[in-house]
């Protein structure tokens, strides 16, 4: 079925039809598809690429960015605090490797949600996607001032904190965060594949440069930095877990390449899976050597932690210019990935009309959506320059856990509603593991302060009007009559018959 061939008038459907109408399976593009009418994407990404997407989305954010806002609330403990994040993340990716497998499109849980839960849901979903993606690149983003000063300190020069600090922290704006972005969006137009591959090179040279910094800190490790293991108890390591859950928001990024992988319900599954034990494994051990390095009330909000650990261990200027800039390519790598899987997320969002067709036009030349990939990068860089980390880095979580919570919940409607679909990965002891994985995300979610909460709410009421204004009025479902719309489904079923 060609979307593009659906009027894009008023809904003629009643509210409550419209907000459960679920997105048709036959719309979703497969891997054996004739290209889209409304561009095309090359499938140039295998398991690998995919992986590396995951992993470099992913793996620097909760070391190199906020480790040291973060040990102060969980003490010793913060690789528990880690592991806690990390199980909660990981239940999670189970479910997306299941939906992954049977709904293999671009818009990650969007997608899923649209397909299995409605319209009225999926809104929401993929509304809280774009608090998540585009605000953690953000927040990532802000971090690389630190990084780049840490560099050039070696030097005897420094950036003035008026240019390399957001306002509240000494600066008035942050132009290697917005800079950062910018390189970033740049690259992203030349195309999905030679982003892939510099990604592919950034995420090795980062593991490189944390491997290095566990080598150097065990040097000075000491057990007694351990003690006592949880200084501000049980809420102390969940407060951290809720901050740190920031840092595993990357795997769902490789969710966002279903219409750029060359065999997306194989290799998808398993990109998230492999990405995910990668990740976890280096956070936790990072965590363990930083601890063993220096006593935990050592670390302060807002340092380059590692980087200092480093300084002090070795007396080595060339030791600590080597990881300055391992950080920055780190941070940059995240920023690149998650800024492509922003972009992907809004382009699925026009296609079914639910955002303005503006982000959903690919480039023929590059086969990118280069207007969406520009809008996205000027408005993140914006923002990067300006506000904080913390304030972004919370509101960034609890975008996630409502986003991941969804998919969980996908999981268990689809595996009733439609058993018939076919799925190359199923969620082991079903149905438990999505049971849980929604628990911790609600968990994680009333961990989060007041403020955080507030903004989320404000932040639905936007998306609320949004979905009022221009979602409804132009969503190709939703302006489908009953027969149309029951032809559609049927269309589906006998699709998914077909394929089994």
């Amino acid at each position: 079925m060609e979307t593009t061939s659906l009027p894009r008038t008023q809904a003629k459907t009643s509210l409550r039809t419209q907000l459960a109408r679920r997105k048709p399976i036959d719309q979703l593009p497969h891997p054996d598809e004739s290209p889209l009418p409304h561009g095309d994407l090359k499938r140039s990404l295998g398991l690998w690429q995919l992986t590396m997407i995951s992993v470099g989305a992913t793996l620097g954010t909760g070391i190199f960015v906020i480790l040291g806002a973060s040990i102060p609330l969980a003490g010793p403990a913060i690789w528990i605090a880690f592991l806690v994040a990390g199980v909660a993340a990981l239940l999670s990716a189970l479910s997306y490797a299941e939906m992954a497998s049977c709904v293999p499109a671009s818009g990650s849980s969007y997608s899923y949600v649209y397909a299995t839960m409605g319209e009225g849901i999926a809104w929401i979903c993929g509304w809280c996607l774009v608090l998540e993606y585009a605000v953690s690149i953000a927040a990532v983003a802000v971090g690389a001032g630190q990084y780049i000063n840490e560099s050039l300190a070696t030097f005897g020069l420094h950036l003035p904190n008026a240019i390399a600090q957001p306002p509240g922290f000494g600066g008035v704006v942050n132009l290697p965060a917005a800079g950062l972005v910018l390189l970033s969006m740049l690259l992203l137009i030349r195309g999905a594949k030679e982003s892939a591959w510099v990604n592919t090179v950034m995420v090795g040279v980062k593991i490189v440069i944390l491997l290095i910094f566990v080598a150097i800190a065990f040097t000075a490790f000491s057990a007694r930095n351990f003690e006592p293991l949880a200084p501000m108890g049980v809420a102390g390591i969940s407060a951290a877990a809720s901050r740190l859950f920031f840092s595993y928001i990357g795997f769902d990024a490789a969710s966002t390449a279903g219409e750029e992988a060359r065999n997306p319900q194989r290799d998808l599954p398993k990109a998230i899976i492999l990405s995910m034990l990668i990740i976890t494994g280096i956070y936790i051990l990072v965590a363990v050597a930083a601890i063993g390095a220096r006593p935990w009330t050592w670390f302060h909000s807002g340092e380059a932690s590692l980087v200092v650990i480093l300084q002090q261990l070795t007396g080595q200027p060339w030791i600590a210019l080597l990881f300055s800039v391992g950080a920055v390519i780190a941070i940059a790598s995240i920023v690149l990935t998650v800024l492509y899987g922003q972009t992907r997320i809004l382009m699925t969002m026009s296609r079914d009309g639910m955002v303005p067709t503006v982000f959903g036009r690919i480039s023929p030349r590059t086969s990118t959506p280069v207007a969406g990939t520009v809008i996205v990068g000027i408005v993140v860089a914006i923002a990067a320059a300006l506000i904080p980390l913390g304030e972004l880095a919370d509101a960034t979580s609890i975008g996630t856990l409502c986003a991941f919570a969804l998919v969980n919940l996908s999981v268990i409607y689809l595996r009733r509603a439609r058993p018939e679909l076919r799925r190359s990965y199923q969620v082991p002891f079903y149905p438990l593991v999505p049971i849980a994985g929604f628990a911790m995300c609600v968990l994680l979610m009333v961990t989060l302060g007041g403020t955080t909460w507030v903004v989320f709410g404000i932040w639905m009421l936007i998306g609320t009007g949004l979905y009022f204004l221009y979602g409804r009025k132009h969503s190709v479902v939703g302006a489908m009559n009953p027969e149309e719309y029951a032809d559609a489904t049927d269309s589906s079923l006998s699709i998914v018959k077909a394929l089994k």
